[in-house]
């Protein structure tokens, strides 16, 4: 007798998730037991990593990733890495256990309140009526997940999975949804007018543009234009190879400076990025009175709130490749733009800052390797120092929540063997999501985890400090040893205790990691960089 079990396995294998990220439960156990042999079970010890290396898959593979959580407690662990899937854009099928069908009205021992658990975070909710529709079930989440590019909930009672599938003869679900796409030229032709009559143009990029024929696109149009590129604040992805002339740096996150760093021009065409992205809050304006700011994005909740003249939706890369043809080339000479240097080597008593660590990498990295950060008291030093030359070079948690990198480095890893991984992350950050270790160990994920030791949490610090002097009522943690965690955890770690054993370590592994079969976590000790401005 085909199950529901039997019919939805096929429906997971014909739509490529493979790849199971879990920690399960009991009402698990009947769906899990016995896989078939096409099926992957990758297992993290806690519900936030799971999600995290789904989303490095998803966003690796550019596909969704295959979730399964353990009733109430295991999607409330997940929400938080579940809302910064949503906001990375990174598609995931999540299938939630639930308790027996059969006895659900009486809310048995393990009964989850599912439906709203996670909030406005997923992109749809879905609990079948009946055994039977599970299959369909699934396959509507992948499509819409695909879609809307976050992650769809399916919520399953444990006993469905063994009910009889139904031989009804139709589909459980469309086999394949394709978007028609197109590009308006009568719309593209409201862009090129604005931009030709531009005196001072610039482009700003995010995330959205993270791909490589929309890459082709814009550094073909900012040629064109002669103007300089700077990436969104806080942006999860790279939308513009950052070692190319034009680029400009990344915008700053408060309006006073914004508004610095965009007066003169007097247009300004935002690509794959919101409009625009701020962390504390300051009175005025985004921009000047006078500068025109244009908006080309195929995320519609990022064109709606945007305050923008004109919003286009549609491909960002189409768009602009069709903007590159059009737009009349600006016979003005190639604006000016800054590379920080890297700093000296520290002296022989002098202690390692962020930035030592960071421009060893950048000496070493090649241009195809992936840094995940997650490191909030050293990313203007990252940014500067370590810039991303291809696409998917860089990813970054766009919630702002701790947690992310070490999973998502594992995910990512596990989806893109032939890309180099190299996670960058604070000692504070990394403890959210230490068990992330044991299953890079365990499944042999080559990544390497270079963890940046303060032994404090210094973005507090600093705002406590700013914060009219305050002083901080939360401790240090500097007797916290990450490299033992790793080791107990079953990781290889090492802590190197000065700059030429850092670069020793580093000349030995980085030549290798494309190959890499087991990962590395280096946890180096930093001073805080007393100049330091978040």
């Amino acid at each position: 007798m085909r199950t529901v079990r039997d019919e939805a396995f096929e429906v997971v294998s014909r739509l490529d998730m493979g790849t199971i990220f879990a920690n399960p439960g009991s009402t698990e156990v009947p769906m899990l037991t016995d896989l078939p042999d096409d099926l992957e079970f990758v297992l993290a010890l806690h519900e936030a990593s799971v999600v995290g290396m789904a989303t490095g898959w998803a966003l690796g593979r550019r596909s969704p990733a295959f979730v399964v959580l353990h009733t109430t407690a295991g999607l409330g662990n997940a929400v938080g890495a579940l809302a910064t899937a949503r906001v990375n854009r990174a598609p995931l099928v999540v299938l939630v256990g639930q308790q027996d069908r059969r006895h659900l009205a009486l809310e048995p021992f393990l009964t989850g309140r599912l439906t709203g658990l996670a909030g406005d975070y997923p992109v749809s909710v879905e609990q079948p009526l009946r055994a039977q529709d599970v299959p369909g079930a699934l396959a509507r989440a992948w499509h819409t997940a695909r879609e809307r590019r976050g992650p769809a909930l399916v919520i399953v009672p444990m006993d469905d999975w063994s009910a009889p599938a139904e031989d009804s003869g139709v589909l459980p679900a469309a086999t394949e949804v394709h978007r028609a796409t197109g590009v308006d030229e009568a719309v593209v032709g409201r862009l090129v007018e604005v931009l030709a009559e531009a005196t001072s143009p610039a482009l700003v990029v995010g995330a959205g543009a993270d791909d490589r024929a929309t890459w082709r696109a814009l550094v073909a149009l900012a040629e064109r234009l002669r103007c300089p590129v700077r990436q969104e604040s806080f942006g999860a992805r790279a939308g513009f190879p950052q070692d190319h002339p034009l680029f400009a740096g990344h915008l700053p996150a408060a309006r006073s400076r914004l508004r610095q760093v965009l007066a003169g021009h007097d247009v300004v065409l935002c690509v794959g990025a919101p409009v625009f992205r701020q962390y504390p809050y300051e009175p005025g304006p985004l921009a000047e009175p006078g500068t025109r700011v244009l908006l080309v994005t195929d995320d519609p909740e990022e064109a709606h709130r945007s305050p923008v003249e004109l919003a286009v939706l549609g491909g960002p890369g189409e768009v602009c490749a069709r903007l590159a043809e059009r737009v009349p080339a600006r016979d003005v000479p190639m604006p000016a733009t800054h590379r920080a240097a890297p700093p000296p080597p520290p002296g022989p008593s002098e202690p390692l800052r962020a930035a030592h660590v960071l421009a060893a990498l950048a000496e070493r990295l090649p241009a195809d390797a992936v840094v995940v950060e997650e490191t909030p008291s050293t990313r203007p030093d990252l940014h500067a120092l370590l810039p991303a030359r291809a696409p998917m070079g860089f990813l970054s948690a766009a919630m702002g929540g701790l947690g992310f990198a070490l999973p998502a480095a594992t995910g990512l890893r596990m989806a893109r063997p032939d890309r180099p991984v190299v996670a960058v992350v604070g000692d504070g950050a990394s403890l959210y999501a230490i068990q992330s270790l044991w299953t890079a160990a365990h499944y042999g994920v080559g990544a390497l985890f270079v963890v940046l030791s303060n032994g404090r949490y210094a973005v507090l610090d600093h705002l406590a400090r700013g914060h009219g002097g305050g002083k901080p009522p939360w401790p240090g943690f500097a007797e916290i040893s990450v490299r033992d965690l790793a080791l107990a955890l079953g990781c290889p770690a090492s802590r190197p205790t000065g700059h030429a054993e850092l670069l020793g370590i580093l000349d030995d592994v980085v030549p290798g990691l494309a190959d890499r079969g087991e990962p590395l976590l280096l946890d180096v000790p930093v001073t805080v960089d007393p100049t330091f401005d978040p």
